[in-house]
């Protein structure tokens, strides 16, 4: 029993030293700029928002990127071997870096922004074998929900700065908050009958599902997979049966497909505008108002509820 003492003490003392030792090799952060690589432009703002004056954000993609046909360079993989802390989407958004972010995560703190979001989430379609829907900034409710896991997350990275953090995010949440609003009261407007939104492909999920909009992409929810002949004829059909009005470019997906499907609906008798183009995958270039998270949603509702309305 003595022996037995003995051998629970020098775990003890073992593991005790371990956890020292980890905490004296953790970098301290509290008088040096913080290097964030981060995917898509939607999750660098965020992170420029939460972290104002502490950080340095690279966007891997930039306007009109698609990420999910994105291949990382030579480049972006030293960016993020270089990095502090790596922000990216998850839920194979970025599917074609998925064995990066493992390797990276193996010695960098590697978060998929939205792991955190588990009650609220839309599954992908069988083919994407019980996957989630990655599409989940375009409910701005759960886009509150992610800049608060990446403030948790800057804060656990450098702790001596949470004050910063969090006196960041309340700011940026009251406008989200508001942009909610703004939202909601633009998607009102719109008869319940006529809120029917064609995209390119399936990144309007949550949106619909947040503003009570039916939606249908013609691609589905990965660009990656094409559309063919008879989804052209399907949702040409669907749009007829309808009376849809208005159908949707994507700055991310190519205008062809869009375009072939305005000529379906033609071909059946019936004339569908293009809408406009709607910020999906990729926000806007970084001079213009689409360049930020909030103006790139705005943007959406106003050219939806234009394009929709009476």
């Amino acid at each position: 029993m003595k022996r037995y003492s003995i051998y629970v003490m020098l775990i003890v003392i073992l593991l005790f030293s371990f956890c020292a030792e980890q905490q004296r090799e953790k970098k301290d952060f509290s008088d040096k700029t913080i290097n964030v690589v981060t995917t898509t432009g939607m999750i660098s703002d965020v992170v420029k928002h939460v972290g104002a004056g502490r950080v340095k954000v690279t966007a891997l993609m930039g306007p009109g990127v698609d990420p999910h046909l994105y291949k990382a360079s030579e480049g972006d993989v030293s960016r993020m071997s270089n990095a502090d802390i790596i922000f990216y989407n998850g839920h194979h958004l970025e599917g074609k870096m998925t064995e990066i972010f493992e390797k990276m995560s193996r010695r960098i703190p590697t978060i998929a922004v939205t792991e955190g979001i588990h009650d609220h989430l839309l599954l992908s379609p069988p083919e994407f074998e019980g996957a989630k829907d990655p599409h989940l900034w375009f409910d701005v409710t759960l886009w509150i929900q992610v800049t608060e896991d990446i403030r948790d997350a800057l804060i656990n990275l450098d702790p001596k700065n949470m004050a910063v953090y969090w006196f960041n995010t309340e700011d940026y949440l009251e406008k989200l908050t508001e942009l909610q609003r703004y939202v909601k009261e633009k998607s009102n407007k719109i008869p319940l009958e006529q809120k029917i939104l064609i995209t390119a492909h399936d990144a309007f999920n949550y949106f619909g599902r947040a503003y009570d909009f039916i939606v249908r992409g013609l691609q589905g929810i990965s660009t990656a997979t094409e559309a063919g002949t008879a989804d052209v004829q399907d949702l040409a059909t669907y749009i007829v049966d309808n009376e849809i009005r208005a159908i949707f470019i994507e700055t991310s997906v190519p205008e062809r497909n869009i375009q072939a499907l305005q000529e379906a609906v033609k071909s059946k008798g019936y004339e569908v505008v293009i809408g406009g183009k709607l910020f999906s995958d990729a926000m806007g270039n970084a001079d213009t108002e689409q360049g930020n998270y909030i103006g790139m949603v705005k943007h959406n509702i106003d050219t939806i509820v234009n394009a929709l309305s009476e």
